[in-house]
């Protein structure tokens, strides 16, 4: 047998506010775009290069959902955001007014910082060591 995990649902206000923030700030790429009625869509985004887990932005429907907007995981560190060039992608992060929560330290896993996305989820980005 073999699966993997393709998309991990991020509950959103909105998609266009969201693929906004997700390709033009983290530069992120749009997997695909389908409507699937009037007030429904199937929105994947993913980060540049990547061939592993996508994140299906789905836009919060009533109060209980829109109450979980930024706040999926009750302020836990949420999703894992690996890079090959940590510097490279925590300046172009900040010239993005990206706010980072936690800077830069160096671990024994590798160069980690913490940032918010745009409602407020926390993101580990960490160029790991190379073994």
């Amino acid at each position: 047998m073999k699966q993997h995990i393709a998309s991990i649902a991020l509950v959103v206000n909105d998609y266009d506010e969201a693929i906004r923030f997700y390709t033009q700030k983290l530069n992120f790429v749009v997997l695909e775009d389908t409507v699937l009625s009037d007030t429904k869509r199937w929105v994947r985004v993913a980060p540049p290069g990547s061939t592993g887990t996508g994140l299906l932005l789905a836009k919060a429907s009533g109060d209980e959902q829109k109450s979980r907007v930024g706040n999926q995981t009750g302020g836990r560190v949420f999703l894992f955001l690996h890079t090959d060039n940590f510097w490279r992608d925590y300046n172009s992060m900040l010239a993005h007014n990206i706010r980072f929560v936690r800077g830069p330290v160096e671990e024994a896993y590798g160069t980690v910082a913490v940032f918010e996305d745009l409602y407020g989820n926390l993101w580990d980005m960490i160029e790991p060591k190379v073994q």
